[in-house]
């Protein structure tokens, strides 16, 4: 995996932007630094050398995304996220750990919200590892469990959005607000009054952000 990583690097080197780091750092509030490689050409760059890695054992795909989450850059974690999203056909809910393990380490909405989508995925339309997430001590691993219903539409399990939304409708976090509403929004997208009849009976008891959020296209 040291030359994938090797030549990942060299990857992005070419095709970052040096005068677009100093606005994308600033825009994830000076937390991380970047080497200033918009998205589009970031992808374009490395999909090539990722999709080399298909049929590769999990255990190797994991490896290099851990690999990825250590290098000083922001790049390399959008990568490992772009790795794991082409590649998720080759995890199973046995990695369950290992991705929430990603999720607590260099923490934000960007990389929380891409492995969301990951696990989502790798979930199948099941929800093993999330009750237990839902009630994690790390912020980020409840909003995973929030988000990870995301596009499911009918296959969603509605009781359990709606009782998870509650479970974490006393918090003050502005992250976690904002991801109750937005799996409310969700899943208005397929059943409106169902979102409807909850937010207007529990209005008291959802934060008005998550009210917002989830009545914002009712």
């Amino acid at each position: 995996m040291n030359d994938t990583l090797t030549t990942l690097r060299t990857t992005l080197l070419a095709a970052a932007e040096a005068e677009q780091a100093p606005a994308m750092r600033a825009y994830m509030r000076d937390q991380f630094a970047f080497l200033g490689v918009r998205t589009p050409q970031r992808r374009s760059a490395c999909k090539p050398i990722l999709a080399m890695l298909k049929g590769q054992p999990a255990a190797t795909l994991l490896e290099l995304a851990r690999a990825l989450w250590q290098q000083p850059e922001r790049e390399f974690q959008y990568v490992a996220i772009d790795l794991l999203a082409l590649h998720w056909k080759q995890l199973d809910s046995s990695h369950l750990p290992a991705l929430l393990q990603l999720v607590q380490q260099r923490s934000w909405w960007d990389s929380v919200d891409g492995l969301a989508g990951v696990i989502g995925d790798v979930l199948r339309y099941q929800h093993e590892g999330m009750d237990d997430a839902i009630t994690h001590e790390n912020f980020w691993v409840r909003r995973i469990a929030l988000l990870h219903q995301l596009g499911w539409r009918d296959r969603a399990d509605c009781e359990r959005l709606f009782r998870y939304a509650l479970q974490c409708a006393h918090e003050q976090e502005f992250f976690i607000q904002k991801a109750i509403g937005w799996a409310l929004r969700d899943y208005a997208r397929h059943d409106a009054d169902a979102v409807r009849r909850f937010s207007a009976e529990h209005r008291q008891t959802l934060a008005p952000l998550s009210y917002r959020e989830a009545r914002k296209h009712l």
